[in-house]
């Protein structure tokens, strides 16, 4: 299959003749969407970042809004970033920074296009806040690994093809250390998925058991034992890819709250005034505050600050939801469906204010408890001294569980 190569990286410029010429070869109103969207890949228009021949033509990270406003100007079908978002998010940037060119070419092309869907399979039951304590075990056999064990809160694990999973390999280490990090196939004997039921009445969590699963070697990321320091390329780009997310002003739902302030006012009050004004505010900061963010990931890999932004996004979320359902009044309670469903991803916009009140409840647990992440700004970010940590130098196999 024919791939564009480059040989320098072009400007926004050059971006925007890229852009033109995908166009003018791929009219988006007559091309079939799977193939424009394998026609933007292989003119390295995917994510201009990433190198040549795998979607991207070694450009600026920041040029990447050149070509999605030009793309958006003219019609052109996108790849559902929504439905895939582990995958574009998480496994993608791992796999770029620690996959061999095999495992790149391999994956990142379907990721993209959205014909292969991804998961994360990291938390335990007994280790979510305390991930390195994890138990699951990978035993070497062969030219390849057998792995036993149970995740939980694995969001799209229903619909995944393939997984980022995370196991112990070796439990005589210290629990950072004795980690290995895998691509897990999802469709594999012994892979059996459980629906987890949320206070929404939805199931898009689920826990994922692991029974004398194999995973060839050739599926490993990074090097044996070497899987918390590829773990933490994942975790921080999860981080920003939850809270770090772009939105125009009035984005995400501190707009459905002022839309429905300006539309219902006689709902309102001097109280609700006040916080709505203090929300609005609270959420233009972070708005702005993701834009630095982003501006920073455009020199390298994200940083803990990531973990500052999804702090930031999950006390807004659950704010603005909580404001806007009192505003409602009982209204505000109503919820249009409590049926056990299966969906693909989280919907706030397209859904009632219970909805959105009920679901964002779980932003403070998922892609790291707030505890955690409050923790790592504190000293990642601010410096201060570190929590005592007595397991740190202990062998795995000798921590109390």
């Amino acid at each position: 299959m024919a791939r564009t190569e480059a040989t320098t990286a072009p400007d926004a410029d050059g971006l925007r003749r890229r852009v033109a010429d995908l166009l003018a070869a791929h009219d988006p109103a007559t091309t079939d969407r799977a193939a424009f969207l394998q026609a933007r890949f292989d003119a390295g228009l995917a994510w201009v970042h990433f190198p040549a021949g795998l979607g991207g033509l070694d450009a600026p990270r920041a040029l990447q809004a050149v070509v999605d406003a030009e793309l958006e100007a003219a019609g052109a079908p996108d790849n559902d970033p929504h439905r895939i978002g582990i995958g574009l998010g998480m496994a993608a940037p791992t796999i770029l920074r620690y996959g061999t060119e095999e495992q790149k070419r391999r994956f990142l092309r379907p990721l993209w296009l959205g014909e292969e869907v991804w998961c994360q399979l990291f938390s335990e039951p007994g280790a979510g806040s305390d991930l390195a304590a994890l138990a699951t075990r990978a035993v070497r056999d062969g030219d390849g690994w057998v792995v036993d064990g149970q995740k939980v809160w694995t969001s799209g694990a229903h619909v995944a093809r393939w997984a980022i999973l995370i196991a112990r390999t070796d439990p005589d280490l210290p629990k950072h250390r004795g980690i290995t990090y895998f691509v897990c196939d999802m469709t594999d004997p012994g892979v059996e998925v459980r629906p987890l039921r949320q206070i929404t009445g939805e199931a898009e969590f689920n826990e994922v058991f692991l029974t004398g699963v194999r995973i060839p070697d050739s599926h490993r990321l990074g090097e044996v034992g070497d899987g918390w320091r590829v773990a933490q390329t994942t975790l921080m780009n999860e981080r920003v890819a939850i809270g770090g997310g772009r939105v125009p002003r009035e984005g995400g739902l501190i707009g459905l709250l002022a839309q429905k302030w300006r539309e219902r006012p006689e709902l309102r009050t001097h109280d609700l005034h006040q916080r709505v004004l203090e929300l609005w505010v609270e959420a233009e900061a972070a708005r702005l505050a993701g834009e630095r963010l982003r501006q920073q990931l455009v020199a390298g890999q994200p940083g803990p600050e990531g973990s500052a932004m999804k702090l930031a996004f999950a006390r807004l979320n659950q704010e603005i939801s909580g404001v806007e359902v009192e505003l409602r009044g009982e209204e505000g309670l109503l919820y249009d469906d409590w049926t056990l469903r299966r969906p693909e991803g989280v919907d706030f916009a397209g859904r009632d204010a219970g909805y959105r009140y009920l679901r964002a409840k779980g932003n403070s647990i998922e892609g790291g408890t707030t505890e955690v992440l409050l923790n790592i700004v504190a000293e990642r970010v601010l410096g201060l001294p570190p929590e005592p940590r007595t397991d740190k130098d202990i062998p795995w196999k000798e921590l109390a569980r």
